[in-house]
């Protein structure tokens, strides 16, 4: 808007108009009285995402001036609700004072609410990471930088390619993605409904070199090994510059940038991570995930860490044999429950400890912060049982520290309302003046005792009483009957049907004097509410070491007691190749199954690189292969996991090529989407990567699909030699283990029972014999004529001999079905045809012997 046209406007609209032209990109939340007011564009949008009134206030040009407003005591739950949907706002504030203010009172936006930056207790999924990112591309390569707020984790990573990039935005999972505006991936971008375009200049490496040492007050970023990873620091430089904008504070609980290392974790690719369900099923929900059924954690920080740990399985096995370790020393001495028990009052301290960084610590959050540092004794205690090592530096890390308790329990009350602004959070006796300001605030009781008796007995009056009331202040009140005795420097305030009400100024003077001791109470507790803040600030790293300590105690607790109660066994971890696994179960599958879960071994090896396996449709195939994966994974975070017993070799990834999904947004179909995945298994897997391939080629022509399954599984027996499982439907590819050294045929068999299938989800060495294709179509609800005509035309391939051929050594097998549906007889068929209802008695005679004929 030209300055001539805000010119045009009321003050109160010129202040405003000027406000929003630095947001024009978020909504202004603008504080009028009891309200934060919208006003334009802003009321029309508030007003169709909030589902709140659109009204109307004055004019511009001629034309009313929509206005929406919602009110400020209860704004938390619209910021969450804009925040879910994306959208960033603007809190202008009243910083003037309205009786010394000329004209409208002073405004500023004192912070910024963007969906990746908020750490408000309310609008946040507690037991969900809410990180911020940056993505920054160069020649196909990228920079990645990540920052959680509300734990001031800020890590650093470099993706090769896009494929790399997709499988950590996956990860991931940033509410607010930042990117340039010259990226070119919108694919990447797309995935973050939170994507919002930076300038170019944001991302200028020198200036991100500057912001970062600027942060964490250091001259270079050798100390963090991050200075030649020229991508990540342009990214993590736009984050930090972002942050500091939106929330206009320090952020002194950001210390470090940490380079995440693809070579410590075993990667998991995009499609990887959504077949598996670690944390989301396939349908974006979050049930029956494997989160859902290991996380029992007792801490908000606690889950979140588990969840990190699913999605980032590590290769190390000294780390993981450390996590191992810790759980077999919880789950012997049976110390997880009491442990569980003992950090349920910690709470989210991870986040209480951010929000008191950002200073927007609320008294409640110190109360909690109060409690979780009243456990730690007991915490010590307890772990003083345990004299395992990967125990030990955890317990240091969460010591007592007896002087930040004892400064909560003195400086804040046991129950501290939600926010500081009416006062009554600074306990008594923790300031003298403070103490002495509240008694006079308070009415001074004990004067006003004296000053009762003392007026009574001087005139006589025994009916006299001092109060107070808000609307009139102090009074002396009289009884109407004996109001005749009260002298004559006492002044009328109130009359009331029975009494008298009078005021004398030396109460004038008392009353005065409480006024202004409630304004000076308060002011002094909202400074002994800042100076308690500058008291804990210079211990926050000590803090933070014992939330992360804490957090990892809860999961190492939890994941023992999901051992014991799920029957899980410890995993042992070898450096010779391969994965043996006995009696292995699906961690998700068997909690949700009515009957029980049938067991299965997995045995992978360089003597037994692939299993094909073959067998039905419903017949278990994708469970097992997952159940392996899970398994496989499981391990590697350093849990426990579902079966009798588990030996693992070195794996580096994990790639799956499992189910069926078209992206008809990117014009893939659900062939391309197959090939795709396949494509990048074909590209990156290695020797030590675990590999599971479910129906490769169903998607076109069988001799095409077939010829492609061929090719795919002797490219990875041979050439790479991966680890893997190939699930398929084309009995040819049986004829593979006679060929190829390393692959073995299993499968998984059903038993036919008159015309129903039994499956039996055992896994068995050998080729399935039959298909039992029609059969299933036929419980699915087929239609039995479809099914018939189908049985017809298979026999007609079978009696033509109909097969595919892929070379001069292909294998000849013909298609066997499994004939459970009978089919109908020529008797049946014409008995079904006949109408007796419209027969006449020589119809139904001639039909008898038609059918006696047939007979």
């Amino acid at each position: 808007m030209t300055v001539q046209a805000i010119a045009n406007h009321t003050p109160m609209m010129q202040q405003y108009l000027k406000i929003k032209a630095q947001h024009p990109e978020e909504l202004l939340f603008y504080r009028m009285g009891d309200f934060y007011e919208l006003f334009f564009n802003d009321a029309k949008r508030a007003s169709q995402l909030l589902d709140i009134s659109l009204t109307k206030r004055g004019t511009s040009n001629g034309e009313p001036i929509p206005m929406a407003g919602v009110p400020y005591h209860s704004v938390e739950g619209y910021l969450a609700r804009l925040v879910q949907l994306g959208e960033s706002v603007a809190i202008c504030e009243q910083i003037g004072d309205p009786t010394t203010s000329k004209g409208p009172v002073e405004r500023q936006v004192v912070r910024i609410v963007t969906p990746g930056t908020v750490s408000d207790e309310a609008l946040l999924n507690e037991r969900v990471d809410n990180l911020i990112a940056a993505i920054y591309a160069h020649n196909d390569q990228f920079g990645y930088a990540t920052l959680d707020i509300t734990s001031g984790r800020f890590l650093l990573s470099e993706p090769a390619t896009e494929e790399e990039m997709q499988a950590e935005l996956q990860r991931t999972r940033p509410a607010e993605l930042l990117y340039p505006e010259d990226f070119t991936y919108h694919a990447l971008t797309e995935m973050s409904k939170g994507s919002r375009r930076r300038p170019i200049w944001e991302f200028d490496l020198e200036t991100a070199k500057q912001q970062l040492n600027q942060q964490f007050g250091t001259r270079d970023l050798v100390g963090f090994g991050v200075e030649n990873c020229a991508l990540g620091l342009a990214a993590a430089g736009c984050l930090m510059q972002y942050v500091k904008d939106t929330q206009r504070t320090a952020l002194p609980h950001i210390r470090a940038l940490v380079k995440e290392n693809k070579d410590q974790s075993v990667i998991l690719d995009a499609a990887t991570r959504r077949n598996l369900e670690l944390t989301q099923n396939l349908s974006g929900g979050f049930e029956n995930t494997v989160s859902s059924v290991l996380d029992c954690t007792t801490t908000p920080m606690g889950s979140r860490l588990l969840k990190r740990w699913l999605h980032q399985p590590m290769r190390d096995f000294t780390i993981v044999n450390r996590r191992l370790d810790a759980i077999t020393a919880l789950k012997d001495t049976g110390l997880y429950v009491d442990l569980s028990s003992s950090l349920r009052p910690v709470g989210d301290m991870e986040r209480i400890l951010a929000r008191l960084a950002l200073r927007s610590a609320r008294p409640r959050d110190m109360a909690r912060l109060r409690g979780a540092l009243q456990q730690l004794p007991e915490l010590e205690s307890l772990l003083e049982e345990i004299q395992d090592e990967a125990i030990a530096p955890l317990k240091q890390a969460c010591s007592p520290m007896p002087e930040l308790t004892q400064l909560l329990e003195e400086a804040v009350v046991e129950a501290p309302p939600v926010v500081i602004r009416d006062g009554g959070v600074i306990a008594p006796g923790y300031n003298a003046e403070l103490d002495e300001w509240r008694d006079l605030a308070d009415g001074a009781t004990k004067y006003l005792e004296e000053l009762e008796a003392r007026e009574r007995d001087r005139h006589d009056i025994d009916t006299l009483k001092v109060g107070f009331n808000q609307v009139h202040g102090f009074y002396i009140q009289v009884s109407r009957g004996q109001s005749h005795l009260v002298p004559p420097y006492y002044v009328r305030r109130q009359t009331l049907k029975n009494a008298e009400r009078y005021i004398i100024p030396e109460l004038k003077e008392h009353e005065d004097k409480v006024l202004n001791s409630k304004s000076k109470a308060l002011a002094l507790e909202k400074k002994l509410w800042e100076e308690l803040f500058d008291k804990l600030l210079p211990h926050l790293e000590q803090l933070q070491r014992a939330a992360e300590s804490l957090s990892t105690l809860d999961v190492l607790a939890n994941l023992a007691e999901r051992a014991e109660t799920l029957n899980y066994c410890r995993p042992t971890l070898s450096e010779t190749r391969g994965i043996d696994i006995a009696g292995g179960r699906h961690p998700v599958v068997e909690q949700v199954l009515d009957a029980p879960f049938i067991a299965n071994p997995t045995l992978l090896n360089a003597e037994r690189r692939m299993q094909i396996i073959t067998g039905p449709n419903m017949g278990g195939k994708s469970t097992y292969m997952r159940q392996t994966a899970l398994i496989t994974l499981l391990a590697h975070i350093g849990s426990y996991v579902p079966a009798e017993s588990v030996t693992l070799g070195p794996v580096d990834r994990i790639f799956t090529r499992i189910g069926a999904s078209d992206d008809l947004a990117s014009g893939r179909s659900t062939f391309m989407v197959e090939m795709t995945e396949t494509a990048n298994i074909l590209h990156n897997a290695t020797e030590n990567s675990l590999v599971l391939m479910d129906e490769i080629g169903r998607g076109t022509s069988t001799y095409d699909g077939l010829s492609l399954a061929w090719a795919s599984a002797e490219w990875l027996a041979e050439r790479l030699k991966s680890m893997t499982l190939f699930a398929t439907h084309y009995f040819e590819l049986t004829e593979l283990a006679g060929q190829v050294n390393g692959l073995v045929n299993v499968h998984l068999d059903a038993v036919e029972h008159g015309d129903e299938i039994a499956f039996m989800h055992a896994v068995q060495e050998g080729a399935a014999s039959k298909s039992y294709g029609l059969a299933v179509a036929g419980l699915a609800g087929v239609p039995k004529t479809v099914i018939q005509r189908a049985k017809t035309k298979l026999r007609q391939l079978e009696a033509s001999g109909h097969e595919v051929v892929t070379g001069e050594h292909a294998p000849q097998v013909p298609a066997a079905q499994l004939s459970l549906l009978p089919e109908l007889s020529e008797v049946e068929k014409v008995l079904a045809d006949i109408e007796p209802d419209n027969l006449t008695p020589r119809q139904a005679l001639d039909a008898l012997y038609r059918l006696k004929t047939l007979l």
